[in-house]
């Protein structure tokens, strides 16, 4: 099968970060589907990944862990999907990634694809989706349908990210909340009023200030996407009394929880692997989120947030993708779609 990989970890500035391949095809596990993938797209792990100290040093490592195709073959125990049935994942950071033309996944991680949708369309969803998701209902505990009255406020720090752009549209649309995203450039703001944000702020100054600005004195609930260290201590400050932040991202620092307990407001955060890496009792759970997730789209609730695709899926293109990533300008996602011919062989 064709698949592009990293050999070493390298910057997106070395042409040789990645490397089209001829790689063996995969083997289904029990509850394995095996997917001729179609699309894929980059998210901030991906470019992690990348620049990751390999396990075994100077073999190919293929990344990627957003996808859309077609069902192939299943193994012995699967239930869910068959043959040709249109799919769409995030994939389990501790297999081998999606950025190859066939790919092994569990059953049990793996939606229906949105019938609404084109493949490149649907693989800018599923990662920032169940990440969203999870963060909102899961860690957060947020209410869907809504039932709160007066209607309960979030704050999106970083709002016009992968994760960021399926928040605002779950948090709006699904949950009925008022939802304040934090955007440091004009298209940004347009892109999460767009979404379903009612206010805008900005995260680049006096965070607090700027949320207050624009009539929020607390809020409710708190995503944080963006830069943890920084950010955490204006958001626990804004934060109302029974309220809670999740975090996506690592903090290598100290964080003053402090302010929180006064309020007996909540701390978690928000891992998409957890379940399928951990092999967690109700993994299954992320099957039937990406399904409701597929029947919104195709109801016209929430709508995908692809932003830029690039054809074929290679070593250029990917590297191309990873440094609109790496760049920390970029709306919404990138996706890759279809194969070109590969350029090497590994026996």
């Amino acid at each position: 099968m064709q698949a592009v990989a990293t050999i070493h970890p390298l910057s997106v500035t070395d042409a040789a970060c990645f490397v089209d391949l001829e790689l063996s095809d995969p083997l289904a596990r029990e509850r394995d589907l095996i997917v001729a993938v179609e699309a894929i797209s980059v998210n901030p792990v991906d470019c992690k990944q990348r620049m990751a100290k390999p396990r075994d040093a100077g073999a190919p490592r293929v990344l990627g862990y957003d996808a859309a195709g077609v069902v192939q073959a299943v193994g012995t125990g699967v239930t869910l999907f068959k043959p040709g049935d249109r799919v769409f994942y995030a994939g389990d950071v501790t297999r081998p990634g999606t950025n190859s033309g066939l790919h092994a996944v569990d059953e049990r991680i793996v939606g229906h694809m949105p019938a609404s949708l084109d493949f490149a369309s649907a693989a800018a969803l599923p990662l920032t989706a169940i990440t969203a998701w999870e963060g909102l209902f899961d860690r957060l505990k947020v209410s869907a349908p809504p039932h709160a009255q007066p209607r309960k406020s979030l704050l999106v720090i970083g709002g016009a990210g992968g994760v960021g752009s399926m928040a605002i549209q779950l948090a709006a649309k699904v949950a009925g909340l008022s939802v304040i995203a934090t955007a440091s450039r004009p298209e940004s703001a347009q892109w999460c009023r767009a979404l379903g944000a009612t206010a805008i702020a900005d995260h680049a100054g006096d965070l607090v200030a700027s949320v207050r600005a624009v009539g929020h004195q607390q809020v409710d609930y708190v995503l944080l996407l963006n830069d943890a260290q920084r950010n955490f201590a204006p958001a626990a400050e804004l934060l109302a009394p029974q309220g809670g932040i999740c975090s996506v991202l690592r903090v290598d620092g100290l964080l003053d929880v402090a302010p929180l307990m006064g309020k007996s407001c909540s701390l978690s955060w928000e891992f998409m692997f957890t379940r399928p890496a951990k092999v967690t009792a109700d993994m299954i759970e992320q099957h039937y989120l990406l399904n409701e997730v597929a029947r919104l789209v195709d109801q016209g609730v929430i709508r995908t947030t692809v932003s830029h695709v690039l054809a074929p899926i290679n070593a250029a293109n990917l590297r191309q993708a990873h440094a609109m990533v790496e760049g920390g300008r970029s709306i919404g996602k990138v996706v890759l779609k279809g194969w070109g011919q590969a350029r090497g062989r590994l026996v």
